[in-house]
């Protein structure tokens, strides 16, 4: 499929997400890449930055089975996944299939929940599939988990363990309006938006499941020079060699990091990747994956500085 028909989903599905969200475009664009890459986004903010709101109308744009996981301290693995339940009347064991098993899932506020509990969506992200009882269960395609977390220094947290953050291809921020796009938000309220109706503030179905499969195919057939490559590889290597990083980008980041280059050339219009598509989306990809040494850590070095220095001094390709 033509890298002009995941630009015309791009524009549909946008347009859909202007009549729910104001502001936060950086937001919308992660989830965008994302969601063309065939990847998973965490979205990480303070409560009511709309976080839980871009993802409630995303799934009623594109359609999809829809389902929705309120992380809590006492969710167990099984509440997620499934778990075999003892039929009486047949005496025989029966597959509960749990919420995981939905084209688009929202893990809401999965920051609340134990590393155990975080730790059941590790098999379905990475290999769309889940194990009950021993027995693997496929996820039908699209698979997508959009999950929102509070920032960490917030009560009754849990940090993601590193494997859990590497399944995300995505992490970005949701942050405050404007004061003027803070005003077009009242501006909407007093006109009577209601973001519990999405119906009727004109958030409708524009993309079907297979338009969006065929997007995600035609982005993963978008040229990619060598040089390209060879730009995507110098920056993962650069963050597993710099001297304030105690683990640097895993092989999965790198390629992450070209996927979303792809999605990022699609939503520009272009059949192929250039050197500003993989800055543009290298600050999404890469700092979450990333471990600071402690004592750099303790001099106030963060994961996001770390990218944005090696961003300036990796060259690259003209």
């Amino acid at each position: 499929m033509s890298d002009g028909f995941a630009v015309d989903a791009v524009r549909r599905v946008r347009a859909g997400l202007d009549h729910a969200i104001v502001g936060n475009e950086r937001a919308t664009f992660g989830v965008l890449i994302a969601l063309l890459a065939g990847g998973h986004v965490l979205l990480e903010g303070v409560p009511g930055t709309a976080k839980t709101l871009i993802v409630r109308a995303l799934a009623r744009i594109l359609g999809t089975t829809f389902r929705r996981i309120q992380f809590t301290p006492d969710l167990m693995p099984a509440d997620i996944v499934g778990t075999t339940v003892f039929d009486p009347r047949t005496a025989t064991f029966a597959v509960r299939r749990g919420p995981l098993f939905a084209n688009l899932v929202l893990a809401d506020e999965i920051n609340r929940t134990p590393p155990k509990t975080q730790s059941a969506l590790l098999e379905a992200m990475e290999e769309r599939q889940v194990t009950i009882d021993g027995d693997a269960y496929h996820l039908e395609a699209p698979f997508f988990v959009c999950a929102t977390q509070n920032p960490i220094e917030f009560e009754g947290t849990y940090p993601l363990p590193e494997a859990q953050l590497d399944r995300f291809l995505v992490r970005v921020r949701s942050s405050y309006p404007t004061p003027a796009q803070e005003r077009d938000l009242l501006d909407r309220a007093a006109a009577g938006f209601d973001a519990h109706d999405l119906e009727a503030a004109g958030v409708a179905p524009a993309v079907g499941i297979d338009e969006l499969l065929a997007a995600q195919s035609g982005v993963r057939a978008l040229h990619v020079d060598g040089s390209i490559r060879d730009y995507v590889l110098a920056l993962a290597l650069a963050t597993r060699s710099a001297a304030d990083v105690a683990l640097g980008a895993s092989p999965r980041a790198t390629l992450g990091l070209l996927l979303a280059s792809q999605a990022a050339a699609a939503i520009d219009g272009r059949s192929f990747v250039t050197p500003d598509d993989v800055k543009d989306v290298a600050m999404l990809v890469l700092p979450h994956r990333l471990i600071v040494r402690s004592d750099a850590e303790l001099d106030g070095t963060t994961a996001d500085a770390i990218v944005e220095r090696l961003l300036r001094s990796v060259p690259a390709p003209t």
